[in-house]
């Protein structure tokens, strides 16, 4: 009988001793803006559908950020104003880049005539930011210029977007 309570007793015990042995996941807060340095163009509208984030910590892989889907006038982000595109929790570690994933909406505006803006890498929905920051736990943003007057390239007759955005911050 002492034997059964006994054996009892370390049954209900195990799973608390294995579960206080997990290691911590410390984590870090991240927060994505998009700016646009000068161009020509009436307006770009880019449909950003989400974004996600290659972290390397203990593994390597793709998180996805808390983004809204909408359509961004890239126009309205000149002269140094900047938008929050996404924010969020990640593993602590080193954040090795960010892709945008982009939707249907996407258009240039030349001389009040919108015209459909095509990813240039063969149908591919998004386009990739090689970031290499390491992250800390306290804050991390990063504030992206999208370089549109070197992102837009016209062929004939039809307008691709490649994008081109560098780091500020």
């Amino acid at each position: 009988m002492k034997t059964n309570w006994l054996l009892l007793i370390i049954l209900i015990l195990l799973p608390f001793t294995f579960s206080c042995n997990k290691k911590e996941v410390k984590t870090s807060p991240v927060s994505f803006y998009l700016m646009d340095s000068p161009t020509n163009y009436d307006s770009v509208n880019i449909h950003i559908k989400k974004i996600e984030a290659k972290v390397i910590s203990d593994s390597t892989r793709w998180i996805p950020i808390s983004t809204k889907d909408t359509i961004v006038n890239l126009f309205h982000l000149q002269d140094s104003i900047t938008m929050q595109v996404g924010e969020d929790v990640v593993p602590l570690g080193l954040l090795k880049e960010i892709r945008f994933v982009l939707g249907n909406d996407n258009a240039v505006i030349i001389d009040s005539t919108s015209h459909p803006l095509e990813l240039a890498n063969n149908g591919d929905s998004g386009f990739l930011v090689e970031i290499n920051k390491r992250l800390n736990q306290v804050f991390n943003g990063f504030i992206l210029d999208f370089d549109l007057s070197q992102s837009i390239v016209e062929e004939n007759g039809t307008y691709k977007l490649d994008p081109v955005i560098r780091l500020i911050h």
